[in-house]
């Protein structure tokens, strides 16, 4: 049974590195419009991380024009994810951040972790 399960697995992308919550990560993942296919870059706080083999995700929000925030949640072993580049570790205390949705301003800040 756990050949078969491995048999049906996809394979881990390794252009993601290590996540965590409170990473400010920049997400490039694959549009089609139409017959083309294009590049986009989604940057925002990763907010929950959920491991799971196949399944594993991650919900990136930002913060869009008006104060409107907007989360998307990536397929870790998509082929549509082509790369995640992770631009700043932040130190926070819980695994999911959804109190980060009521805050804005200052108080939606998050400090940055220095690794010794």
């Amino acid at each position: 049974m756990a050949d078969l399960m491995k048999a049906v697995e996809a394979k881990a992308n390794e252009k993601i590195p290590t996540l965590a919550p409170g990473d400010t990560v920049n997400v490039h993942f694959k549009i089609k419009e139409g017959d083309r296919e294009r590049i986009q870059e989604f940057k925002g706080t990763v907010i929950r991380l959920r491991k799971g083999g196949n399944d594993a995700s991650v919900t990136v929000r930002r913060v869009a024009s008006n104060g409107v925030g907007v989360e998307r949640t990536f397929l870790l072993r998509s082929p549509r994810v082509d790369k995640v580049v992770v631009e700043r570790h932040n130190k926070v205390r819980r695994a999911q951040l959804y109190f980060m949705r009521g805050r804005t301003g200052k108080s939606a800040r998050l400090k940055q972790k220095f690794e010794q």
